[in-house]
């Protein structure tokens, strides 16, 4: 099972999650996504929680502290020691930097690259839970199961069709741009025809002959 959270921390709201257990945990780390941040108390055993990055967030370090805070609140309130402790930390990484390894335990996780982990001055530091944040959070709870392969199919497939059609997007700016240049050409060219050339030069025409021309 799967418990989602919604913070009001930024607009519009954003999803923060994690798994019931640590087995649900191991499921969460194989199938994350490129915009999932994930969160942990550093050095203790805690939830592993998720924040899928909300619209208008351009980047995972740049997640407004508001939301960090909620969702460092989250992670030490499920935390058996780090909900006792005062002053503890709370680290922070894209998914896509957890690295697991067969010899592993369940639930564990390395990183592979340790400078993308917010940690020494640019941790989460929560000097104490606050119940306000936590019950707030709470009160948004929705646990669910969660086909984990199906929604990676269907997010997939979601994907592909938003790259078609940015495809079919771009084809016809591109078809547009090429008529739109192939006009200016022929203007140009239909313009160097006369370059230079004085008015006695120009064809000339009685009203007669131009009448005679349409008859």
């Amino acid at each position: 099972m799967v418990l989602f959270f919604t913070s009001t921390a930024t607009d519009p709201p954003a999803t923060i999650y994690m798994g019931r257990d640590k087995v649900e945990n191991e499921d969460l780390i194989k199938y994350g996504t490129t915009d999932d941040v994930w969160f942990h108390v550093d050095k203790l055993s805690s939830a592993h929680v998720y924040l899928k990055i909300p619209p208008g967030v351009e980047s995972w370090e740049k997640i407004p502290q508001a939301l960090l805070i909620d969702c460092a609140q989250l992670v030490k309130a499920n935390s058996i020691e780090g909900n006792k402790k005062p002053n503890i930390t709370v680290i922070y990484t894209p998914w896509d930097n957890l690295k697991k390894s067969g010899d592993m335990a369940v639930g564990q996780v390395a990183f592979h690259n340790d400078k993308r982990v917010k940690r020494g001055k640019r941790i989460v530091h929560i000097a104490q839970r606050e119940n306000v944040i936590v019950n707030r959070l709470n009160k948004t709870k929705v646990e669910r199961e969660v086909d984990h392969e199906q929604e990676k199919i269907d997010r997939q497939k979601a994907e592909s069709a938003v790259r078609r059609a940015a495809a079919v997007e771009q084809k016809k700016a591109e078809q547009e741009l090429a008529r739109q240049r192939a006009a200016e050409k022929e203007a140009k060219s239909y313009d160097r025809l006369f370059e230079g050339m004085d008015e006695d030069d120009l064809p000339q025409k009685s009203v007669q002959e131009m009448e005679d021309d349409f008859m």
